[in-house]
């Protein structure tokens, strides 16, 4: 295993800046998520870690070696790393036994330490059963752990993923969520890991770091992510937050439709204005107005859905704004029908930026 540290390290392509002077440290162990939408530059960032891209700027170091640098890159070859891709690369003509002993192989690793190896990461990834198979008798999350064993098995000192479920349909995915993480929790390899999916990105990581526009917009564990995000990009990427602004009375409240909203997160300049985000859940919908007005927004119901455990409302405050609010099935209230919203000043979090 290797700490993993990137600094200030960028990468251009012409005018445009795919990865834009971001930092990050890894430590040994750790599985970190690059989480952004497509183009955000977490591929570009994984192939720079990998040495299939050399730097514009900044540098990469793994352990106490400079693996990237303007000045000198080292080949794939060299940096003792295991990348796993979104198409598997799975060789057909060989067996399951033979495409994950391949690493070794080409080592030239006697036949004895090679038995022991694959029956040992064979048995780790369940995968004994199908070792005389080939690729293309297996399933989509067969073939994903034969790439997992082929990784493992040659004992890097950093694993790279490239959105490694997507090609697996959705229950298969998550299944193989909880196997990935189950699998970096017997190995402890230092991981990086690239995905747009978020759920992927809290089933599976030590530490996501959200990526929008080549930068780094936060990093942080997945509770932190979630519950204390900074920016408006992130509050909305993540659980889809509803986000909204207004100005600030004093240090901790903001006005916003009418209302007086307590908030948490930032101390407030007076005549600013700031935008607060609030998760669809805990929005507290009100079908009578409650004796407190304290962070509660009068609104009208537009549309409800019913999604079987759960109602989907979409409100509209008298400023236009609309939230959605996640109710208990039971809580059915009509179209057009006047509604009160308390928004819980612990949960409304001020936003950066």
């Amino acid at each position: 295993m290797a700490l993993v540290e990137l600094r200030g390290l960028s990468k251009h392509y012409g005018s445009l800046a795919a990865v834009d002077n971001i930092s990050l440290k890894v430590a040994h162990g750790l599985l970190v998520c690059l989480l952004g939408p497509s183009g955000c530059g977490k591929t570009t960032t994984l192939r720079l870690i990998a040495g299939f891209v050399e730097p514009s700027g900044g540098q990469i170091h793994v352990g106490d070696r400079i693996v990237s640098s303007p000045e000198r890159t080292l080949p794939p070859e060299q940096r003792n790393m295991s990348m796993i891709f979104q198409s598997y690369a799975l060789w057909p003509h060989m067996t399951v036994a033979e495409n994950v002993a391949y690493g070794l192989t080409l080592r030239k690793i006697d036949r004895e330490t090679i038995a022991k190896k694959l029956s040992a990461i064979l048995s780790t990834t369940k995968l004994q059963a199908f070792a005389d198979r080939y690729p293309g008798e297996l399933s989509g999350g067969q073939q994903q752990r034969v790439a997992l064993a082929r990784a493992l098995i040659v004992e890097p000192e950093t694993l790279l993923l490239d959105e490694p479920l997507s090609n697996l349909d959705a229950n298969l995915r998550e299944e193989m969520r909880f196997e990935v993480r189950r699998l970096h929790d017997t190995y402890r390899y230092t991981t990086v890991y690239v995905t747009h999916d978020q759920s992927e990105a809290m089933t599976t990581a030590d530490l996501i770091a959200v990526m929008n526009g080549g930068k780094i917009e936060q990093a942080g564990s997945p509770e932190e992510i979630y519950d204390r995000p900074r920016s408006e990009f992130v509050a909305r990427f993540i659980g889809s937050s509803n986000v909204v602004k207004g100005k600030n009375l004093d240090q901790s409240r903001i006005s916003f439709a009418g209302a007086a909203l307590r908030c948490d997160g930032a101390t407030l300049v007076a005549g600013g204005e700031t935008a607060i985000s609030i998760r669809q859940h805990d929005i507290r919908l009100l079908s009578t107005a409650p004796q407190s007005e304290e962070n509660v927004v009068p609104a009208v119901v537009v549309r409800q859905v019913f999604m079987g455990g759960t109602r989907d409302y979409m409100v509209e405050a008298k400023d236009g704004t609309q939230l959605r609010v996640l109710a208990p099935a039971e809580q059915n209230i009509e179209t057009g029908a006047p509604v009160w919203l308390h928004l819980p000043p612990e949960r409304c979090r001020a936003l950066m930026g």
